[in-house]
């Protein structure tokens, strides 16, 4: 696949770029040459490969997820100008 001078100024339009036309052959042939390589690297047998998602093998640092009550819910709503039982007050809005 290659791409046209047409459309190199749509590409430049569609990310609000603005290209001269002395510009746009120099991107003609770097777009030709990025789309090359993509349809180079189409090629390569990966059927043996497995999916990653880093170049080195990491183990997230995860905590245990356990469900509690949080056992602050009193200071969690100490600065609330209105509580009732733990919970927020707010004024009604819809009537």
């Amino acid at each position: 696949m290659s791409v046209d001078a047409q459309t190199v100024r749509r590409i430049a339009h569609l990310a609000r770029i603005a290209v001269s036309d002395e510009e746009v052959a120099p991107l003609q042939g770097e777009l030709n040459a990025i789309l090359a390589f993509v349809e180079q690297l189409g090629t390569v047998d990966v059927s043996g490969v497995e999916p990653m998602t880093s170049v080195t093998p990491m183990a997230m640092k995860k905590r245990a997820d356990v469900v509690t009550d949080g056992e602050r819910a009193a200071d969690v709503v100490a600065n609330a100008p209105e509580t009732e039982d733990n919970y927020f007050l707010v004024p009604k809005v819809v009537e």
